[in-house]
């Protein structure tokens, strides 16, 4: 409103859905070409990518400052995404020979592949045959890639000493019997609230050791749909299936059950021990069991010592470790979590997902929802709501191969008049940008849409410096699903 001259941002889209995330970064980057001067703290490593300059920060200091290019090229290193069939096994192999003086620098495990951080990329290749081979795992495709930001901000955090807590989560209770069962388990269930209708004939499945990833922009009937999974509001109609029960508000199927919600999950007022002691309470955690569980939890989240510190004077990172770390006291079977990432740094982020991976693989069957769609990769299978309904599901790499056309990658001396020359022509959804860099997704093969795109920024005095065909990326391919959805007539409203 006052017009200034310099705007600081401080975590400004924590919260912020997809769609409306790139909507703000879209106005933050024409704000920037009539010359306001912008600072803005994230969390999130993809909307660094949208800045001119990045400054890592760590302990009060700046530890490496750049573009974004420089910091990449800075790493000196290659991203390898690898896909075999045992995930668990392949990352526990490669792991046991990574690290920053080996080949491979690190191993991060997503929902259907490994990526690689590796120093010689044809090297590494043949090192993780050799690996996987004489574990007898077999390899699946192997792709080179560019490392991300958050690759270098974590490579920095751990050349300074910051480690991923590793610390195993102390479990009584296997769950590796139920693996293969529905543990979550909707079908043509369908909500309404007076006249709207918030879900819509939404059927879907989740397996005991699966992690399912439910994302949808903010309105399109996520929240109402994980209340109805979990007992907390009755469907209008269809039928619901949790841990093996109907009757869901049982005692017996509520003691099974984990659920980290969104908005509420700890009491601020309470000392952190306090909570930890009243959730083991209410989970019916043994006695013998909680004091050990508890240290865990204060361990998991970097506060050994702090246990008798007030809740509410966390900041918000801190705080949804330890209501994560609550929410499994009990060893649920069936994990919901809401957002459980949201305003999380990125080694902590690593962190959560290292756990919510172990209890998976012991059996949990976990259903997630995050508006920090490079997150969502973490998930075994997704399903994308628009307006109550399910529109897409799959595998990461099943519902990016179901995409038609081809996203090129353009680097021009003008970026933000390329992005609205280009938006004129087209949908505007088809073309997003990335700091010096352009996302433009065309129907046509990639030749010709090069080629047609070279041309007509190049005839209104913008120079291209670079392109080529890219992968796309979860964003890219949400924004285009819900784009879709929104030209057939589907519109989401606010939840509450």
């Amino acid at each position: 409103v006052p017009q200034p001259r310099v705007l600081l941002l401080d975590e400004p889209t924590t919260g912020v859905d997809p769609v409306s995330r790139r909507e703000f970064w879209d106005t933050l980057a024409h704000l920037a070409a009539d010359g306001l001067t912008i600072l803005v703290a994230t969390p999130y490593m993809d909307e660094a990518e949208r800045c001119h300059r990045v400054a890592l920060m760590h302990e009060g200091t700046i530890q490496e400052m750049g573009t974004p290019a420089e910091l990449r090229a800075g790493l000196h290193a290659k991203r390898l995404e690898l896909r075999t069939e045992n995930l668990a096994e392949a990352e526990r192999v490669l792991s046991q020979s990574s690290g920053p003086e080996e080949e491979i620098l690190d191993v991060e495990r997503f929902g259907d592949r490994l990526d690689l951080l590796v120093h010689h990329p044809e090297a590494a290749k043949h090192l993780v045959e050799e690996k996987l081979k004489s574990a007898g795992l077999a390899i699946g495709e192997v792709r080179v890639d560019e490392p991300t930001l958050e690759n270098v901000f974590v490579a920095k955090l751990r050349s300074l000493g910051q480690v991923v807590d590793e610390t195993p989560f102390p479990a009584h209770h296997s769950h590796q019997d139920l693996r293969g069962q529905v543990a979550i388990g909707a079908t043509s269930i369908t909500r309404q609230f007076g006249n709207f209708t918030a879900v819509k004939n939404l059927s879907l499945q989740v397996q005991y050791g699966e992690i399912y990833g439910l994302l949808g922009a903010n309105g399109a009937g996520k929240t109402t749909t994980i209340r109805i999974l979990c007992g907390l509001l009755d469907p209008t109609q269809g039928d619901v299936q949790l841990a093996g029960r109907r009757d869901m508000r049982s005692g017996t199927v509520r003691q099974r059950v984990g659920y980290m919600s969104q908005k509420f999950s700890l009491y601020d007022g309470l000392s952190i021990k306090e909570n930890l002691t009243f959730f083991a309470g209410v989970y019916g955690v043994p006695e013998r069991e909680r004091n050990e569980k508890i240290q865990w939890v204060l361990s998991f989240s970097g506060l050994e010592g702090k246990q008798d510190q007030v809740t509410g004077s966390l900041p918000g990172g801190w705080k949804q470790r330890v209501a994560f770390g609550a929410a499994i006291l009990h060893e649920p079977s069936v994990l919901f979590l809401d957002e459980p990432t949201s305003g999380v740094d990125p080694l902590a982020r690593r962190a959560f997902w290292t756990m919510i991976n172990r209890l998976a693989d012991a059996g949990t069957a976990i259903l997630v929802t995050t508006h920090y769609l490079e997150e969502s990769e973490q998930c075994n299978r997704l399903g994308f709501m628009v307006a109550g309904e399910l529109v897409a599901e799959g595998s990461p790499t099943e519902i990016k191969g179901k995409q038609t056309g081809h996203l090129l990658e353009v680097i021009v001396d003008q970026p933000q008049k390329a992005a609205d020359l280009l938006k004129k022509d087209t949908e505007p959804w088809r073309i997003s940008l990335f700091g010096d860099r352009l996302h433009v997704i065309t129907d046509e093969d990639a030749a010709s849409g090069e080629k047609s795109t070279k041309e007509k920024l190049e005839s209104n005095g913008i120079r291209v410096l670079e392109m080529r065909e890219g992968q796309f990326s979860m964003e890219d391919v949400f924004i285009g699903v819900v784009e879709k959805a929104r030209q057939e007539g589907k519109v989401g409203a606010p939840e509450d």
